[in-house]
């Protein structure tokens, strides 16, 4: 049950006709994994903490430094050099006290990983590279978990959800491939603060959809952000079946 503090914190949520109280309860009993905890999982861990997600998994092995604080706004001056997952559990503990925080300091990988993606409902990769995007999809796809993926590096987004209970999800590897090893970060590319905001925002309400259960989530479909001309473009997405991780030629 919700007690009065909590249908007073999450009033004009539950006023939705989509959440409601049924929905409000399903958020508190649901548990999310954030990968990362710079640019997008800033304003994801913000906002499903808010929201009253009941669990939520923090997982990021590197700590604060002065030049991410122009984007990751869970963050400020004083966590400079202490661990992203301190200083985000400070912030959280702040917002809402209601839920439960769970931190993975150190780096998630093979077995780590599987477990953590198996301890939740939910996982959300707020990631910078690569290879962890791909391990991470790989791990959901094995645990059957849904997937929130998002991205943004100059002025360009991109976010999708793939979920491995739908036949007709595509997961991330159908999408991207090996992908590249030369592929840039923001402190090599640079990005506009405001933009990975948007993108975490994005990530946070498909959370919230899958969670709660409603809406329709982004799954089959990639939405792409040019920040720089304030456009929206959404490409639709199959699965492939001769996907090395999830295709059924290989399965």
């Amino acid at each position: 049950m919700l007690s009065d503090q909590e249908l007073l914190r999450y009033s004009r949520q539950i006023l939705l006709q989509h959440v409601d109280i049924d929905g409000q309860l399903r958020l508190k009993n649901s548990r999310a994994l954030i990968v990362g905890l710079g640019g997008l999982g800033a304003p994801v861990a913000l906002y499903l903490a808010a929201a009253g997600v009941g669990e939520l998994h923090l997982a990021d092995f590197d700590t604060v430094d002065l030049t991410n604080l122009q984007r990751q706004i869970i963050h400020d001056t004083d966590s400079v050099g202490q661990t992203k997952v301190d200083s985000a559990l400070r912030r959280l503990n702040a917002i809402n006290p209601e839920i439960t925080l769970i931190a993975h300091r150190a780096a998630l990988e093979a077995d780590s990983l599987a477990m953590a993606v198996d301890a939740v409902d939910v996982v959300l990769d707020c990631s910078d590279n690569f290879s962890t995007r791909e391990a991470v999809n790989a791990a959901c796809v094995a645990a059957g978990k849904p997937l929130i993926s998002g991205a943004a590096i100059r002025l360009e987004g991109q976010l999708s959800v793939f979920d491995p209970r739908r036949a007709e999800s595509p997961c991330y590897h159908c999408l991207y491939g090996h992908g590249s090893d030369t592929e840039l970060t923001c402190s090599e590319a640079g990005v506009v603060g405001p933009l990975v905001g948007l993108v975490g925002s994005l990530q946070a309400l498909e959370a919230l959809k899958l969670l709660a259960g409603f809406g329709e989530p982004l799954v089959g479909r990639l939405l792409l952000i040019d920040a720089l001309t304030t456009r929206f473009r959404e490409l639709r997405v199959k699965r492939d079946p001769g996907c090395s991780v999830c295709g059924t030629e290989h399965g």
